[in-house]
């Protein structure tokens, strides 16, 4: 995983020079990170990701910012700067066959546009009059679009601002208020779990029944086959069942203030993830300095915080666990950051969760660490020898170790597997049948940018697939890695999903100096959990759960919206329509109703200025035409997100929607003609 280790870029000097009067402050000076909303980050004073300086037609420069379209550096100035000059062009290093574009903007106008410019155009100057202006806007864009490494390299040279006094420009403040939508749940009980889940025969199962009310609770299961065990206390079920087949089971959690059942049909056969995966992944917050310690405190955090209550069950751990090649298997063994794997899988089973793993089938993983391949008939590479070339290592090595590892897993009581890192068919395959023949259920995850023209081998061979790159926490990311992959959808369904990488809520970044709330505004966040939802996505939060505040925790247990993406039938949600800056994006449902979701993406990408949030934008009044959904008749139409019926529409049905916010609906036909 690259994803933002290249984003620690860090303060480096002169900051600033002045000049009679004036100040200037140069761009790579600045800890750019809260300021980059593209989708690949930035390199400070040379080419994009590359040693080789600033160069373009041939001249090199000593400052400035290289990047990749597309590029949006958004930064708050307060109407302290004067002027922001630079050298802009197409990089050297660059694809000679794709032009590149530049913007300035200030307060949503664009006041410097550079034209197409490619590989061997003279760098143009720029000099834009800033004064007056409160927000400003770096645009780097190409024509192609998408979110695929189309190596567009491009460069701020020798850019700078004149500010007045001793003022900086600052990241866009994410301030608005955080609304909370969902009410609490009641004190009697209610069962979120999902109401199918598929294990191999004879392979051990854990399904804990997920449940909100009051404590103590007592569950019950009517029909559980033989081989299965419940505690009556905990709600977890347990045990192994040898036989195929379906298997219909009669849940029940009772409390002082009353008692609640839901059925559940337990498939015995070859098909794992029935519905999409629900858990965390300590990336996003942690990186490589991921350990033991957090990983069981998020672990304990989603029993104490309540997660587990509502159907989040997965505790994975991502890249920077693995030592070197060892044991009995000759498997990859933990380092040491973790010590007594074991006992912490069966720490994180004890509380009714499943645990996760990360693997690749390169030598070396993103971070730099063993793969499940060897230059070596033994293995033997280990962090320190890989970082000594790093580069050397990033290929798939002659010597394989699927079986063995696999293997390993299993004996550690491994659920889930991330294989990670330009995935070939071949790979995916010798995994995927070294997991199925370690005698344990372990749900396979592709990972990233799974390639579009494979993936009906990625549904053959795995439970889930990244659909583009690593996601960080703008916009920009979510819309072009969620609201893009529409293509995908009919390839999803009961036991292979699209995934379009994990949620970017709460707190987010590579280490715990970094640590910041996500950058997403409220409604943003609104956007990203309805969509995810409507998409049967895989739900993964990526922060620390222990530290989870009470808006977070909140948008992440509504349970009527958890339902739309565990819905059994198991049918991912298609666009339906873009109209006014609105998209429409409709779900079936098991029971014959639909969920429909209404976002005000308020034609983002369409201009310049919309790839910038600019403080002034406003609600969009919408009108949902039925008919054109294919719902005709009498609906009842109930806000998800609020959890409040509004009523009967026939034809159509109207609503405003906030600024990159969402309306989350669910249609159910009503009674009449």
């Amino acid at each position: 995983m690259f994803k933002l280790f290249a984003w620690l870029v860090l303060l480096a000097g002169p900051a600033v020079v002045h000049a009679q009067d004036a100040r200037w402050v140069w761009l790579d000076s600045l800890v750019v990170q809260p300021f980059s909303e593209g989708l690949r980050p930035v390199s400070l004073r040379t080419s994009y990701k590359s040693p080789d300086p600033i160069r373009i037609k041939g001249v090199a420069f000593g400052r400035g910012l290289g990047l990749q379209s597309v590029s949006i550096l958004a930064m708050e100035v307060h109407g302290h700067a004067r002027r922001f000059t630079a050298m802009v062009g197409a990089d050297d290093l660059g694809n000679k066959d794709i032009p590149v574009k530049f913007f300035v903007l200030g307060d949503g106008k664009v006041l410097f546009e550079s034209g197409p410019m490619r590989v061997g155009d003279t760098a143009r100057a720029v000099d834009v009059d800033l004064r007056g202006i409160g927000r400003v806007g770096l645009l780097v864009t190409d024509d192609v679009g998408g979110n695929n490494n189309k190596r567009t390299n491009a460069d701020w040279a020798d850019a700078r601002f004149e500010m007045e006094e001793d003022h900086l420009p600052e990241r866009i403040s994410n301030d608005e208020a955080r609304y909370i939508l969902t009410p609490r749940p009641g004190v009697g009980p209610r069962i979120n779990s999902a109401r199918v889940f598929g294990v191999g025969p004879g392979h051990p199962l854990l399904y804990t029944i997920a449940a909100t009310g009051q404590r103590p609770m007592r569950f019950a299961a009517e029909g559980l086959p033989r081989g299965l065990k419940l505690d009556a206390g905990t709600g977890m079920i347990t045990g192994k069942i040898d036989a195929r087949g379906v298997y219909s089971v009669r849940l029940k959690a009772t409390n002082k203030a009353g008692s609640a059942t839901m059925k559940l049909r337990i498939e015995v056969g070859d098909t794992l993830a029935l519905t999409p995966p629900m858990g965390w992944n300590g990336f996003n917050a942690w990186g490589d300095m991921i350990d033991r310690e957090k990983v069981l405190a998020s672990a304990h955090a989603m029993v104490e915080k309540g997660l587990r209550d509502h159907g989040w069950v997965y505790v994975n751990i991502d890249d920077a666990w693995q030592g070197r090649r060892g044991g009995p298997m000759n498997a990859l063994q933990p380092n040491g950051k973790f010590p007594d794997f074991g006992g912490m899988v069966g720490e994180i089973h004890s509380l009714g969760l499943l645990s996760g793993l990360y693997s690749t089938p390169y030598i070396a993983s993103y971070g730099g660490y063993p793969g499940a391949s060897s230059n070596a008939a033994d293995g033997g590479e280990t962090h320190a020898s890989i970082m000594m070339d790093r580069r050397a290592f990033n290929h798939i090595g002659p010597y394989r170790f699927e079986k063995e590892d696999a293997a390993q897993m299993a004996a550690w009581g491994i659920d889930f597997l991330k294989y990670d890192w330009r995935m070939d068919v071949n790979s995916a395959e010798r995994m995927s049948a070294a997991l199925k023949a370690s005698g344990r259920d372990v749900v396979f995850s592709l990972s990233n940018t799974a390639p579009f023209e494979h993936v009906q081998d990625w549904a053959r061979v795995s439970n889930m697939w990244r659909t583009g790159p690593d996601i960080v926490d703008s916009w920009t990311s979510l819309y072009s890695l969620a609201f893009t992959i529409d293509k995908w959808m009919p390839y999803g369904g009961r036991g292979h999903w699209n995934d379009p990488d994990m949620m970017i809520v709460g707190k987010v970044s590579m280490g715990p100096s970094l640590l910041h709330p996500t950058r997403l505004t409220p409604d943003e966040q609104y956007s990203h959990v309805s969509l995810f939802c409507l998409q049967s996505a895989p739900l993964l939060i990526g922060c620390p759960v222990e530290q989870l505040d009470s808006f977070t925790l909140n948008l992440l247990t509504n349970d009527e919206v958890i339902a739309i993406d565990q819905d059994p039938l198991g049918r991912p949600g298609r666009l339906a329509g873009r109209e006014g800056g609105v998209e429409v994006w409709v779900k079936p449902l098991e029971d014959g109703g639909v969920a429909v979701g209404l976002f005000n993406t308020d034609h983002y990408g369409e201009t310049p200025a919309s790839y910038f949030r600019w403080g002034n934008e406003k609600p969009a009044d919408y009108r949902l035409d039925l008919a054109r959904l294919g719902l005709k008749g009498r609906w009842m139409v109930r806000d998800v997100w609020r959890q409040q019926d509004l009523g009967v529409s026939e034809g159509s049905f109207s609503t405003s929607i906030r600024h990159h916010g969402v309306m989350l609906l669910r249609l159910t036909r009503a009674a009449g003609r």
